[in-house]
């Protein structure tokens, strides 16, 4: 069977029988489309091999910009081999012959390391905030919640009104997988949704609004159009970074690090913290784990006379 078809009944499988998100399909046609256009003809599925596969990682591994620097990194280039896996897996699956994906291993990526905020850091970015303006109480009210849920920044832009549970501190989200996980919010969190939302008028779902003239967005009702985009918070939240003198780039994301490195040095167990981040795997939360490497320290030095 032709591979651009066999790509395509994947693709069908992927969307209708595995339910997978947008994002995921969206990938898999990327990575998939520049293994077809790298091969530069329609080959058949049996003659997908080892020795072709291993040429697609050199071209992946050897892609470079204009100045030189590689274009890819290896995570990148293991994003590519994992979609050219699990396209295998369905042609194996559906008896249509093809390389075994159990032959291809993934590259070696080098350890993590993960950058957070100081406590000190976190009060100089918030203390920056200028709360007299209704998009001011907005930004602050989403830098404290993602502070204290670490939350993602596309979990955080879903989030209706009607879903947060204020009185309770509490709400579910459908993360990465389309999995529910309960959130917790603290206080000062809650106070300052509190606060934004009470200088609002109007009646939009989003928790979070774009309250500039929002350009028209074909398709979306106008609920959707008003709400933010991941982008914007970045955005915003990397300029009060910097208005803050803070030298670290200050990311949504690396709000989520602090939020885990605050609960593993206050004593959380890791796999409490899993849950709380919607880690599918616990090896992806143990990228945290050097930061109770000071406490086992302290255990051993207390308990080991």
């Amino acid at each position: 069977m032709k591979l651009s078809l066999c790509i395509n009944k994947f693709l069908q499988h992927a969307e209708v029988a595995k339910n997978q998100s947008q994002k995921t399909l969206e990938n898999y046609r990327h990575y998939l489309q520049r293994f077809q256009n790298w091969l530069q003809k329609d080959i058949s599925s049996e003659e997908i091999n080892l020795i072709l596969v291993d040429e697609f990682r050199v071209y992946l591994h050897r892609l470079r910009d204009d100045q030189g620097d590689p274009l890819l990194s290896i995570k990148t280039q293991n994003y590519h081999i994992i979609a050219l896996r699990a396209f295998l897996k369905y042609l194996i699956k559906n008896d249509i012959p093809s390389l075994s994906p159990e032959k291809i291993d993934l590259a070696k990526i080098p350890e993590r390391s993960v950058e957070y905020l100081e406590r000190e850091e976190l009060e100089r970015l918030f203390q920056i905030v200028d709360v007299t303006s209704i998009q001011g109480l907005r930004n602050f009210a989403i830098m404290k919640t993602l502070y204290c849920t670490g939350l993602r920044v596309s979990e955080l832009v879903n989030l209706n009104c009607d879903e947060v549970d204020l009185e309770r501190r509490e709400f579910m989200v459908r993360g990465k997988g389309k999995k529910l996980r309960i959130v917790f919010l603290s206080f000062d969190a809650v106070e300052a949704i509190e606060q934004y939302l009470e200088v609002r008028k109007d009646d939009f779902k989003p928790l979070f609004l774009n309250h500039k003239r929002p350009k028209s967005r074909v398709g979306l009702s106008q609920d959707e159009s008003r709400r933010i985009t991941p982008t914007m918070v970045q955005f915003m939240i990397r300029n009060y970074g910097k208005k803050a003198g803070l030298i670290k780039a200050v990311t949504p994301h690396k709000l989520r690090h602090s939020f885990a490195t605050e609960l593993l040095k206050n004593g959380a167990d890791i796999r409490s913290v899993q849950e709380m981040l919607g880690h599918s795997s616990i090896t992806t939360t143990q990228i945290y784990t050097h930061l109770t490497n000071k406490r086992l320290r302290e255990v051993h030095e207390k308990f080991h006379k």
